[in-house]
């Protein structure tokens, strides 16, 4: 504590451009608010964000912690791939263990995170889930039936084929020529906010370049466009694995940078490899 009132030491960190402010909670002693989060994540009178990442004790006997997400916009949200990456480099750097496999609890569940010799980290994602009611999605029943896990979806009178995921997060991916020219801006908050996602959604827009390589720009519920997005590529991935587009191995190119996504089979943990790094330290008033 300080003449200015208590502050909180932060990591600012990024995974090809998804960025994070990193803060270690593990004592529980911060009590976070929505509007505190939003304040932290303006990028013009606060640190600047797309995730805050949390670090806490276990709540688990066979995880070493446990890890939140926070989104800009102070809401919670199970899952962000390219901050697991981070936090696996986060808890190393700062002593919290000297694991270079390790175990955390998130909202969705545990996952495995694999710290590599090069510095990347793989994160052991979870397996996809296709059903509708997991996702979560409302499945309407007068439109016509497509093959899973496409289905067809209504948007300001225009339908669109779009694929339907959970990883951690529910996801919708749709497939276009060129991401480029996609209308993200104009499509990602509709597809966000869209009635029949009551949890939202995460927006995807996949350009296949080959059966081992794609283009992705992801629209992430309560941020906005990213840089990239751990959990979207999965997403993508494994929809294209499904509705046999893709091979089980794909290099998924964002404008932050490359990821590799693997998926051996359809019951197993689909894996995503990746860079993390940390852009600077500091503290901040609570």
């Amino acid at each position: 504590m300080n003449s200015l009132g208590p502050s909180v030491a932060f990591t600012k960190m990024h995974g090809l451009g998804n960025d994070f402010m990193v803060i270690d909670n593990s004592d529980g002693v911060l009590a976070l608010s929505s509007a505190r989060i939003r304040a932290w994540a303006d990028r013009r009178t606060g640190i600047g964000f797309d995730q805050l990442l949390v670090v806490q004790a276990p709540t688990r006997a066979d995880c070493e912690f446990d890890y939140r997400i926070h989104n800009a916009d102070g809401g919670e949200v199970e899952h962000c791939g390219n901050g697991a990456r981070c936090f696996a480099r986060f808890v190393r750097d700062r002593g919290l263990t000297d694991s270079t496999r390790i175990r955390v609890n998130t909202a969705a569940g545990p996952i495995v995170l694999r710290v590599l010799d090069d510095g990347q980290v793989t994160v052991d994602m979870g397996v996809p889930v296709f059903e509708p009611e997991r996702v979560p999605f409302t499945v309407d029943r007068q439109l016509r039936h497509l093959p899973p896990p496409l289905h067809e979806l209504e948007v300001q009178g225009e339908s669109l084929q779009v694929g339907v995921a959970a990883i951690g997060n529910p996801h919708v991916v749709l497939q276009v020529d060129d991401v480029d020219r996609a209308p993200v801006e104009r499509l990602g908050p509709l597809l966000e906010s869209h009635p029949r996602f009551p949890a939202r959604v995460n927006a995807g827009f996949l350009q296949v370049l080959s059966r081992q390589a794609v283009r992705l720009r992801v629209f992430e519920r309560g941020v906005g466009e990213t840089r990239a997005c751990g959990t979207g590529a999965c997403a993508a991935v494994a929809v294209g694995i499904v509705s046999g587009a893709l091979d089980r191995q794909v290099r998924v190119s964002l404008s932050g940078g490359d990821l590799q996504v693997a998926w051996p089979s359809i019951d197993a943990q689909i894996e995503m490899t990746g860079p993390c790094s940390t852009v600077f330290e500091g503290r901040t008033r609570m």
